[in-house]
């Protein structure tokens, strides 16, 4: 076989693969876990129904690729919210962080397999929301961002970007998977309240005119 025959059959099975797991992802997203076989996926992907076989060892494998796969496409999302491109118009500081809710929100209705997890409708892998991989991205462009503001001290250069970033993070999570299941409208009502708390605990100290600063947090 020729290098250019490796390379195609490379290809191919590349291609394949992407086919089932899209196909997994529309399914698992509609019908959940236990409703779904592998012949489902394999009929809905119009591949042979052993085929995703050769690149998932079990059903469990293959739900658990589709979740990390679709909730990486909500997350990407966020992260282009977060870090973007420099030369780009990027949030405002404090606006980034209030609009990461709504961005990753309007995300999740467009992902039914990732919003099936966050509703809490797979109790069995809902854990498995706290070790999505993209997540760990995510967790490391808020700390980034975070570092940026303190050299520019729009925020408060005593806190610790990393632990802060993943608490941020933390919190938004908690947010995404209680206006699934409570409904969206909250969002609206309270989306601006869970970012002013976040901004009195990030605001920089006031510099009197003194010279001395105080705190201007939550606690004055």
């Amino acid at each position: 076989m020729s290098n250019r025959e490796v390379e195609a059959k490379a290809t191919k099975g590349v291609q394949t693969r992407r086919t089932v797991l899209e196909a997994a992802i529309a399914r698992f997203g509609r019908e959940g876990f236990r409703a779904t076989s592998v012949a489902d996926i394999a009929r809905d992907a119009g591949v042979g129904g052993t085929v995703a076989y050769a690149y998932f060892p079990n059903k469990e494998a293959l739900f658990l690729a589709a979740i990390d796969d679709d909730a990486a496409a909500v997350i990407e999302e966020g992260l282009a919210l977060v870090s973007g491109d420099p030369l780009s118009r990027r949030p405002t500081p404090g606006d980034w962080r209030q609009s990461l809710v709504f961005t990753l929100l309007s995300a999740v209705e467009q992902h039914p397999l990732a919003r099936r997890l966050l509703a809490g409708l797979e109790p069995d892998v809902t854990e498995r929301v706290l070790e999505i991989p993209a997540l760990a991205q995510l967790r490391k462009a808020c700390a980034e961002r975070l570092r940026e503001e303190q050299v520019t001290g729009s925020i408060r250069p005593d806190i610790d970007p990393v632990v802060v970033g993943n608490g941020i993070v933390s919190i938004i999570l908690s947010l995404l998977m209680s206006l699934v299941q409570v409904g969206t409208n909250v969002a609206t009502l309270y989306g601006r309240d869970v970012a002013a708390v976040l901004e009195a605990a990030l605001e920089a100290p006031v510099r009197a005119a003194d010279g001395s600063t105080r705190d201007s947090g939550l606690f004055d």
